[in-house]
């Protein structure tokens, strides 16, 4: 486990009950929290990867005292990665801001982003030796997913992947999805890339009531197959 996780545990703690309305962010695996879903991007969840070169963001979550001062105190935010278009808050300018952090997404939807001089990408990235962005078109054109290889393996899949149930994922199809059969065709890809040896979890940035409090998909690879 993180050795300074009785650390973060007591500030957590802390922070939680300077601001009782706020709901505590959840420790779902080791060094990874997430967000209560937040009404300002559809209900979408966000994630913070504590890592030793540089915390990483995943999508925007609701912003407010509690959650600014939650990231100062398990130690800022390096990076704020946004998996697709609906991840991005109208707060994407003051969370930037107060955060001090770099932004990045897949370069098709980086004009959504006007005058914040976001990093991009065009199929893959790596932010980390072990942290790598994978481009999954589909759901929007810039639908993106962020491989973590520790914890033998989490991806952080935002709306590409998304719970329906009973430990299971899947690319829906809505009336926002852009280009269904590419969407399809990228979790084939990801079938094709990963393995049950090195794919053990699904973070999802959506549906997540679907994971009724776990706060994760496992068994990750098996369930990427079914689809």
């Amino acid at each position: 486990m993180n050795p300074n996780s009785n650390s973060t545990e007591k500030n957590n703690h802390q922070t939680n009950h300077l601001n009782p309305r706020y709901k505590q962010p959840k420790l779902i695996l080791e060094n990874i929290f997430a967000f209560s879903p937040n009404r300002d991007t559809l209900g979408g969840t966000s994630y913070l990867l504590i890592h030793p070169e540089g915390n990483i963001l995943i999508d925007c979550p609701s912003w407010h005292e509690f959650n600014r001062e939650f990231c100062f105190e398990n130690g800022g935010v390096k990076y704020l990665f946004l998996t697709n278009r609906d991840g991005i808050s109208k707060d994407i300018t003051q969370i930037k801001k107060d955060l001090h952090c770099d932004l990045i997404i897949q370069e098709q939807e980086a004009y959504l982003l006007p005058n914040q001089n976001p990093i991009t990408f065009l199929k893959e990235d790596q932010i980390y030796d072990d942290c790598q962005l994978i481009w999954t078109s589909g759901y929007s054109p810039a639908s993106s997913c962020l491989y973590f290889s520790g914890n033998n393996g989490v991806l952080f899949s935002g709306r590409h992947l998304l719970p329906i149930g009973n430990n299971q994922v899947t690319a829906l199809k809505m009336k926002k999805t852009f280009h269904y059969p590419r969407q399809l065709r990228n979790v084939k890809l990801l079938c094709h890339r990963f393995s049950e040896n090195n794919l053990n979890y699904i973070c999802p940035g959506a549906n997540t009531g679907y994971l009724r409090g776990k706060g994760f998909i496992d068994n990750a690879y098996a369930q990427i197959k079914r689809n």
